[in-house]
């Protein structure tokens, strides 16, 4: 065992992606998710958008992780998966392989958008391995 002293930033593995793109995804998906919600309550005219904020909307979502490679879209799914219950901290690699297995050649933005409150779930994964995405800088 070390007693060499680990620095925050480091992990006790990779977990195939940022933290700032979980947490762009995150926000995406949070915002997405409430407007829906919230369509007939909120005339969409009454709302001005603030300084510097993002047009949070499907199709920004989907062209980013679109961009996204296959093992980082897998980590979003995986970090969803997570998030719900589904796997443990200590059955990542499982998660990740499941995810890519059942992932591959379909569109991980609507299996996200598709998915009951996917931002809280992918922000539990990530919380399950001790990392608060709201603490991620962006």
């Amino acid at each position: 065992m070390s007693d060499t002293p680990r620095d925050d930033d480091e992990a006790e593995f990779d977990l195939g992606i940022s933290l700032e793109t979980v947490a762009t995804v995150v926000d995406h998906i949070r915002a997405i998710q409430e407007e829906e919600e919230g369509e007939d309550a909120i005339d969409p005219e009454d709302e001005e958008p603030e300084e510097g904020e993002e047009d949070f909307d499907e199709d920004t979502l989907t062209a980013f992780i679109e961009e996204l490679n296959e093992d980082e879209q897998a980590a979003l799914v995986a970090l969803a998966w997570t998030g719900r219950g589904d796997y443990e901290p200590e059955e990542w690699e499982e998660a990740l392989r499941m995810a890519k297995e059942r992932g591959a050649g379909t569109d991980t933005a609507a299996y996200l958008l598709g998915m009951d409150m996917a931002g809280d779930l992918i922000s539990e994964g990530l919380a399950a391995f001790g990392i608060s995405v709201e603490e991620v800088e962006r």
